[in-house]
């Protein structure tokens, strides 16, 4: 069976959904409503990020998480899905599109997410260089 494409797997979830969490869950208390958000809401909030800036993981967790009406963000998703956003926007650009999502304002070079990106560090470093981002 052939892997999927990152721009297959952006597709895979579409559909936001908020849980109750049963147990303690990284660091959601037990019995919080959690968001599992999908790599669309993800890519837009990436995209509303303003060029030359940079967000995080976290407040982009607390900032879904208010949008959606839940008091968390499922931190487990929110890298997965970061990291399929980056892997898309990174296909897009290997065939030549030239607007691409600027994942690189969300991630930093020293993060655990740059860390397993398939295409390496160099291109983030050279697009976070490129606005002015440390």
């Amino acid at each position: 069976m052939a892997r999927k494409t990152w721009s297959e797997k952006y597709l895979t979830v579409t559909t936001p959904e908020v849980k109750r969490t049963d147990k303690k869950f990284a660091d959601i208390p037990e019995g919080a409503s959690m968001l599992i958000a999908t790599p669309q809401i993800v890519d837009t909030y990436i995209k509303s990020i303003p060029k030359g800036k940079t967000a995080d993981i976290k407040t982009m967790r607390n900032d879904l998480a208010a949008a959606h009406h839940s008091e968390y963000t499922c931190p487990v998703t929110s890298g997965i899905f970061l990291r399929i956003v980056a892997e898309k926007a990174y296909e897009e650009y290997q065939q030549g599109k030239k607007k691409i999502t600027p994942f690189w304002r969300m991630i930093s070079p020293q993060s655990p997410t740059a860390k397993k990106l398939t295409f390496g560090k160099a291109f983030l470093i050279q697009k976070r260089a490129e606005e002015g981002i440390d």
